[in-house]
């Protein structure tokens, strides 16, 4: 029987000697709470989430809260809901916020449960706040406005082209900006009569959007001022950065960061409002395409959701009818 603790100290001796990383990403009251607890705690980070962002945001919550468990004194087994609950009440946090809070805690004490860490989940009968969304918060980006940045790009360099076409594709194809930034040269082909992309979607979701006659003429441009080839089935990047100010495409690819500090930029020097953001195309096309009276699921279908609702929180035409009631008040 004396025999098991040695074996799990010099187990756990070993999981230490990780980089330093690893080390920080151990609490104190994960380490007091056992080899269950901690085993749980990697297996949760490293194992269950494949999501980069939502493993980032989770693990901020939970170590937040974990961090204000042992300022109180509470071991691991002792967190009950009436912790989280206090909790949740401090926090300074939006209702959307304080749920995305509680979602995290529940999945990783969910977790501590299946590895009989703790007998309970404390924070399964705790409720959050009622919170309906009927409109999304992204501000959509007009008809107008989009064809003024579109026709403010100046072609005549290959930047131009890049920036126009990432542009053109967020607007034409309604794709979010980390999907576009993942695009290699091999993602553009031709299916015999048209262009279409292939886009690795969030969630990892395949999906191949047609390309439209002025956006395929757009790329087909683009390519020819660089050293990319159409048809190049390689890894290589669709859309690269600058060597500095020089104006020279560099061999490496564009991230999410980088295109969305294009666009904010071509957006600036264009006059737009500051709050637009990448995501602003996607909302005005969903909402262009459901004026125009296309049908829900073929829309949904394009923007890639699973579920209808979801592309109802896109559809801004609700807003307009508002401007113009407000303007009718006699007042």
């Amino acid at each position: 029987m004396n025999e098991i603790p040695s074996l799990v100290t010099s187990h756990v001796v070993v999981q230490r000697s990780t980089p330093a990383s690893d080390q920080q990403s151990l609490p104190a009251i994960i380490e007091q709470a056992g080899h269950s607890a901690r085993f749980a705690f990697e297996e949760f980070f490293h194992a269950k989430i494949r999501n980069a962002h939502t493993r980032r945001a989770y693990r901020r919550c939970v170590l937040r809260f974990l961090e204000w468990c042992e300022l109180r004194n509470r071991q691991l087994q002792q967190v009950s809901p009436a912790d989280v609950g206090i909790y949740l009440d401090e926090l300074s946090l939006c209702i959307a916020s304080k749920k995305q809070v509680l979602a995290g805690l529940r999945h990783f004490f969910d977790g501590m449960v299946t590895r009989h860490a703790i007998a309970l989940n404390p924070a399964l009968s705790v409720r959050g706040e009622r919170y309906q969304v009927i409109e999304g918060k992204t501000p959509e980006i007009t008809v107008n406005q989009a064809r003024k940045l579109l026709a403010s790009i100046d072609t005549s360099t290959v930047v131009g082209l890049r920036d126009k076409a990432i542009i053109s594709i967020l607007v034409y194809t309604a794709s979010r900006i980390g999907a576009v930034a993942t695009l290699k040269v091999k993602d553009l082909y031709d299916v015999g009569d048209q262009y279409c992309l292939h886009f690795i979607d969030k969630g990892g979701k395949s999906r191949e959007i047609p390309v439209r006659h002025d956006l395929q003429q757009l790329l087909r441009n683009y390519l020819q001022s660089t050293s990319l080839q159409l048809g190049d089935q390689s890894d290589r990047s669709l859309f690269l950065t600058t060597i500095r100010r020089t104006g020279v495409l560099s061999n490496r690819s564009m991230s999410a960061g980088d295109m969305s500090r294009m666009i904010k930029r071509r957006m600036k020097a264009c006059g737009l409002p500051a709050r637009l953001s990448p995501h602003s195309f996607r909302v005005a096309v969903i909402t262009n395409l459901l004026c125009q009276g296309l049908p829900l699921e073929d829309i949904q279908n394009l923007a890639g959701h699973a579920d209808p609702r979801t592309t109802r929180l896109y559809d801004r035409r609700q807003k307009s009818v508002t401007r113009n009631l407000v303007e009718r008040i006699s007042i």
